[in-house]
């Protein structure tokens, strides 16, 4: 199975705010926020894997700035980590104001898995880290699989060997 880098797996995608995707407040309504990053994660996982991907979890979702109605969002997901079907994938996302000053907002982590023509798992591509960002997010998502796991309670905490090492 062919390797795959990081850049081979970006989806980029920008949108304007209009009214009906605000809250009172005129800001951004957060699900509709997830709903596209959703959307474009699908596209960055299908990319790297070739395959029909489904959201399995999203690990994390920030809300660091507002968004509000006429400015323009970019979405840009990039898969950070493969494992044997499953790959986490970041989606970074800034906000352009009318005064085309570029905010970065809003940050989510969502792990998707491929899917064969029978709706199973089925094996991924690895994935090669190249940037100094990437090597960064390519580690830090083991981690975060292992937390994951144990959490679940589908690893023990003494199997967690990355985790571990964050406290040695």
């Amino acid at each position: 199975m062919t390797k795959k880098t990081a850049k081979e797996t970006i989806a980029i995608q920008t949108k304007l705010v209009m009214p009906n995707d605000t809250n009172p407040m005129e800001t951004l309504f957060g699900g509709q926020l997830m709903a596209w990053m959703d959307e474009l994660a699908s596209i960055s996982a299908f990319r790297h894997s070739g395959r029909i991907c489904v959201t399995a979890s999203i690990n994390n979702v920030s809300f660091d700035h507002p968004i509000i109605s006429g400015d323009f969002v970019t979405l840009e997901a990039k898969v950070s980590r493969a494992f044997k079907s499953s790959m986490e994938i970041f989606v970074d996302v800034s906000v352009e104001d009318a005064d085309r000053n570029i905010t970065k907002c809003n940050e989510a982590i969502f792990v998707f898995v491929a899917l064969d023509e029978n709706k199973k798992p089925i094996q991924i591509p690895e994935l090669v880290p190249e940037t100094e960002l990437e090597k960064k997010r390519y580690d830090s998502a083991l981690r975060r699989k292992q937390l994951s796991l144990v959490l679940a309670g589908r690893m023990k905490p003494s199997e967690a060997t990355e985790l571990q090492s964050l406290f040695e």
